[in-house]
């Protein structure tokens, strides 16, 4: 599996740790969009360019963390076959997978310890669409 991860200064300290997790924990493909330091940002800088690329079918899971999680959430849903969830505790990021179909989880870093964050991550890379019922809602969500 390749995973995408990117976001803010807000989140630079868990996305360095989360890279080292997925590699050398998951065993995965991970790739850091950026930043590449704490100093302050502009988050659609770094998470539209790891969407162009979930699109493009380079990568299978993105992950996006700023201050809130709102910011890369909504930045990340602007692109068209993005399904970006707010990922706040272990039943959300289960869920986004399982019903919608999310391929980003979206962290609010400040609201979270490291420890809270990586099994979010976890959960939400080893969690899978259901499907069925579930799947007539997420083809709805780009129609209007």
């Amino acid at each position: 599996m390749k995973i995408a991860i990117g976001g803010d200064h807000a989140g630079f300290a868990y996305k360095c740790k989360l890279i080292d997790f997925i590699k050398d924990g998951l065993s995965y493909i991970v790739q850091d969009f950026g930043p590449f330091s704490n100093e302050s940002v502009d988050y659609p800088d770094f998470v539209h360019p790891l969407c162009r690329e979930l699109v493009k079918g380079n990568f299978d899971l993105g992950i996006v963390l700023c201050g809130s999680g709102n910011g890369v959430a909504i930045s990340c849903n602007k692109h068209c076959h993005i399904r970006a969830a707010l990922c706040f505790n272990l039943e959300v990021a289960k869920l986004a997978r399982n019903h919608n179909n999310a391929n980003v989880c979206a962290i609010p870093a400040r609201f979270l310890t490291y420890e809270e964050v990586k099994n979010i991550v976890n959960i939400f890379i080893i969690s899978e669409f259901e499907g069925g019922r579930h799947g007539i809602r997420v083809d709805k969500i780009s129609r209007f």
